[in-house]
């Protein structure tokens, strides 16, 4: 059986790690750290994401200030206030949480924040640093998933890696994370998607196989190879509770190690979000003495 890889107790660890350095900082007279989130709508599930990241901050010792917007807002309103929570000396990281309502260009929302509170990593600026291997906010669940190698001492140096999935919020970083120089990192990566011709070709040659499509037990035992690693990002309600995009009781027999779901990937994104503020707040105010431009 494959040596079961516990996101949930590496998130508890990391998210410690950030609570002491949080308490370091205020017991030398700092200021706490500030989390501006956003919310517009009434999307049960961002609720539920809202309220774990509010209990979250609360437990690190990071302010969060949590703006409940109603789903008939104003793109016009909500640039307006996300402007406020970029000029906010108090405020080192902005979340806009996704999906927007109906009407709101989500693009332009996230291009308005700015890039040194851009805790997401979801900002171009951003991006383009982590393309060209410049320091930066990295998105918090492919964050996640490269912390979970490191822990785990799970290196895919000068190996085939595979990425299933090219979403510019798990895949398409993932796969730049996996490729850039690095002991967790240098590997040959494939992105697979949905108009990969064989997709199970692909993913039997695969000795780190990483899914990120969304389908419950799309991925079976028949489609791994022995001894590969496989990280499931994926994450769906089914009527049998939560699964991911592996089927695990089958494919867990034939890999070495395996994330769960729930319980694998997902505690790693809120951990990799307190870490990327904690960051986000020693750059401005550690660092920088409080700048605005605060180097990343």
């Amino acid at each position: 059986m494959a040596t079961i890889i516990d996101g949930k107790k590496t998130a508890l660890t990391l998210r410690e790690e950030s609570a002491a350095e949080v308490a370091e900082g205020v017991a030398a007279g700092r200021r706490p750290p500030g989390l501006a989130v956003i919310l517009a709508g009434e999307d049960p599930a961002s609720q539920v994401y809202v309220r774990n990241k509010e209990k979250a901050c609360r437990e690190a010792g990071i302010i969060s200030f949590v703006h409940r917007l109603p789903a008939s807002v104003s793109q016009r309103q909500l640039l307006a206030l996300i402007g406020e929570c970029n000029a906010r000396a108090d405020v080192d990281g902005i979340l806009l949480q996704l999906p927007l309502p109906p009407g709101l260009d989500a693009q332009a929302c996230l291009l308005a924040i700015d890039p040194s509170k851009d805790v997401d990593g979801f900002h171009p600026e951003n991006v383009g640093r982590l393309s060209i291997g410049l320091p930066g906010f990295l998105p918090c669940t492919p964050a996640g998933v490269m912390e979970l190698l490191k822990r785990y001492d799970l290196s895919p140096a000068g190996k085939k890696a595979v990425v299933v999935g090219r979403s510019n919020i798990v895949g398409k970083p993932l796969g730049m994370l996996l490729s850039r120089p690095g002991p967790y990192a240098d590997a040959t990566v494939t992105m697979c998607h949905s108009r990969t011709r064989d997709l199970a070709a692909d993913c039997r040659a695969a000795d780190f196989l990483f899914l990120a499509m969304g389908k419950p037990g799309f991925v079976t035992a028949d489609m791994v190879k022995e001894g590969a690693v496989v990280i499931d990002v994926g994450i769906s309600r089914t009527p049998h509770g939560l699964k991911g995009d592996a089927d695990f009781e089958g494919v867990s027999v034939k890999a070495s190690a395996i994330t769960p779901v729930p319980g694998g990937v997902g505690p790693m994104t809120i951990a990799l979000l307190l870490k990327n503020t904690v960051t986000a707040w020693k750059n401005r105010i550690l660092y920088t003495g409080g700048s605005r431009q605060a180097p990343l």
